[in-house]
């Protein structure tokens, strides 16, 4: 259906605002009322930023037993859908019916810098609260001398105190601390003082007590967006649990492909098709052969409907009017000629209006074109490699408080290193070191020495740009250069799609924005390129495609990653942190029949491996908080 117009003065998506906001976790309704819907239904939501459409008549039910997974690519619509489930954008057109407590967890956690921890928890409760607070109510009302004088009154009441103590069963309001500490030590984040202010603990250790805090509030519907971006193995398998058992509607959107094989019972893909909203139900793995299949299927009926319509334009303006006898008019034949003549006529004019109705028929009918698909165009040419054998960047001796402590890290050209270990294991801080965002402690740091003219550069976890204002493609030209950037176009890289090219930054989704701080790097392709958590925000299929461009990078890849997906599928060195030391070394395999053998114990030995790594870390993840600088998604 086409777009309807956006209303004028909308205002520009949350997630970009540049003042401090505290966004409600929990969005709660009169919980007295009767009765609370059980399910989420969207009806007819049509939704758009300025004048850029973001949802167009958008309908589905999610039943109370569903745990919905929405998939798609940046950009689409995922967020501002869970945001307007959960009441916190209101559509321009269509409305949400949803339970009278519905929790929303942002891909950013939105905080005062006043805030504290124990604020943000406090926050998850606020339904809560409002269930006991009913229990309260509903129970003095019972005492109520009119109410025990008027039979009516009394059975009102009694009902409305079987719902509210109902209510508060289901929510557990009387066993609150003992189920915050499951969930904070589930989530890899006991031990950090509830009273310590957020902008002074990482990104990652804020989503995650965000994520606790709505856990611990019981939400009759769950809405996650990017729950696992800052969950390491561990965390991530007691969430998978938690939503598992969950009673009441989950939808989540989410980059990790493993997450969603195990937790979802129905997927949906925002990205449009042919025919408007797919409801998939099976695994992602599944879905990902399916929707290949059918964008097949799409472009062959796109291409013969549009051949079909090119062959009736030429029969309408050619063919059938070249109809005519084939035979001269003999002289004593004026009334045979005449008499074939019109039935000559008469034939063209029936082939003109059927060929005439076929095709308005096909024009008005016709499936549209399939959308381009985004295509990462890889690594641009260009990139001059440092000559020699020597070590493009060498660690010794180094520290960074207690979280990083290594004697010796080396990387060689053309190298390839994955860095991987649980929440605070230090990933994050050796790669801000090697970056150059952190200093080495100046007594007991050790050294960090640099190959001459090396560049390095830096995928950060979270992407903020100073000037949200300005659009992608003036932030690129001011970046690289408006040489590199006419040789070589933002465009180019496949990364956005051209209407958001001239879009300002701050109006783009999170994975948009991250997208642009990619082709910023790879514009000039570093000879060191370090990538924090790379599949964090970004859709699936890009994740899969820089991945795979990563193996033909011109320079040394440091890659740190919690992805279950990215680490089955590395060929190069793997390097196992716990509290901020190298527990595990393992360089690549050269593979030696029989393929399936080794490829086995490689696997093995990495399974392994993270496994020890996980053990010896298990008694100190708190300790990734000290000293975190703010913005910074120390993981």
């Amino acid at each position: 259906m086409p777009a309807t117009p956006p209303r004028p003065a909308r205002p520009v998506n949350p997630t970009a605002q540049a003042a401090p906001v505290r966004a409600r976790l929990v969005n709660t309704e009169d919980v007295s009322r009767k009765p609370s819907p059980t399910h989420i239904r969207v009806d007819g939501v049509t939704h758009s930023y300025a004048e850029h459409p973001v949802l167009t008549d958008l309908t589905m039910i999610i039943d109370k037993k569903d745990r919905m997974g929405l998939i798609g690519e940046n950009g689409v619509g995922k967020s501002t859908l869970l945001r307007i489930m959960g009441g916190a954008e209101t559509p321009n057109i269509g409305r949400v019916v949803r339970p009278v407590r519905t929790g929303l967890l942002w891909q950013e956690v939105q905080f005062l810098p006043s805030d504290t921890v124990n604020d943000l928890i406090e926050g998850g409760l606020v339904g809560l609260r409002a269930v006991e607070a009913e229990l309260d109510d509903a129970a003095h009302a019972l005492s109520d001398n009119s109410v025990l004088d008027d039979p009516i009154a009394s059975r009102r009441a009694n009902a409305r105190y079987a719902r509210a103590l109902a209510a508060a069963e289901a929510a557990d309001v009387w066993n609150v601390e003992p189920r915050r500490d499951e969930l904070i030590a589930g989530l890899g984040i006991s031990g950090i003082p509830l009273d310590r202010r957020l902008d002074e603990v990482s990104g990652g250790q804020r989503s995650r007590f965000a994520l606790a805090a709505l856990l611990l509030g019981r939400p009759l519907a769950l809405l996650l967006d990017e729950p696992t971006n800052h969950l390491d193995d561990n965390a991530t398998d007691f969430l998978r649990k938690q939503l598992i058992n969950w009673r009441g509607p989950v939808v989540f959107a989410s980059h990790d492909r493993a997450f969603l094989d195990e937790v979802a019972t129905v997927l949906v893909d925002i990205d449009p098709t042919r025919e408007g909203l797919v409801r998939f139900s099976g695994t992602y793995t599944a879905y990902l052969t399916e929707k290949a299949a059918e964008r097949k299927r799409w472009e062959h009926q796109f291409r013969s409907e549009q051949a079909e319509l090119q062959r009736l334009e030429y029969t309408l303006s050619v063919t059938a009017r070249e109809v005519s006898n084939d035979f001269g008019r003999k002289d004593n034949d004026k009334v045979g000629f005449d008499f074939k003549a019109g039935n000559v006529e008469r034939a063209v004019a029936r082939r003109v209006r059927n060929a005439e109705a076929h095709y308005l028929d096909l024009e008005e009918n016709q499936v549209w074109a399939p959308p381009s698909v985004l295509s990462f165009g890889g690594i641009p040419k260009g990139a001059q490699e440092l000559e020699g054998d020597e070590p493009l960047m060498q660690l010794t001796s180094a520290r960074v408080g207690d979280r990083l402590a290594l004697d010796d890290f080396a990387i060689m050209p053309n190298s390839r290193h994955l860095i991987t270990g649980p929440n605070g294991a230090g990933k994050s801080t050796l790669l801000s070191v090697l970056a150059g965002a952190i200093k080495l402690d100046p007594v007991t740091g050790g050294t960090l020495r640099k190959r001459k003219g090396l560049r390095v550069a830096m995928l950060e976890q979270d992407v903020h740009f100073a000037e949200p204002h300005l659009t992608a493609r003036r932030i690129y030209e001011l970046t690289v250069g408006e040489k590199r950037a006419e040789a070589l176009p933002l465009s180019s890289f496949g990364l956005l799609v051209p209407r958001d090219i001239d879009r300002p930054v701050g109006e783009l989704s999170i994975g948009q924005q991250r997208r642009i701080a990619l082709a910023l790097i790879i514009a000039k392709p570093p000879h060191v390129f370090l990538l924090d958590e790379p599949s964090n925000h970004l859709s699936l299929t890009l994740a899969s495609e820089l991945e795979d461009a990563l193996g033909t990078y011109p320079g040394a890849v440091v890659v740190a990653s919690h992805d279950r997906w990215l680490r089955q599928r590395w060929t190069g060195t793997r390097i196992a942190l716990s509290h901020g030391k190298i527990v595990s070394r393992t360089e690549p395999v050269k593979v030696v029949a029989p393929v399936e053998a080794d490829a086995e114990a490689e696997t093995k030995t990495e399974t392994e491996t993270e496994a020890e790594a996980m053990a010896e870390s298990s008694a100190g993840n708190a300790s990734e908080s000290d000293a975190v600088a703010p913005q910074k998604a120390d993981s």
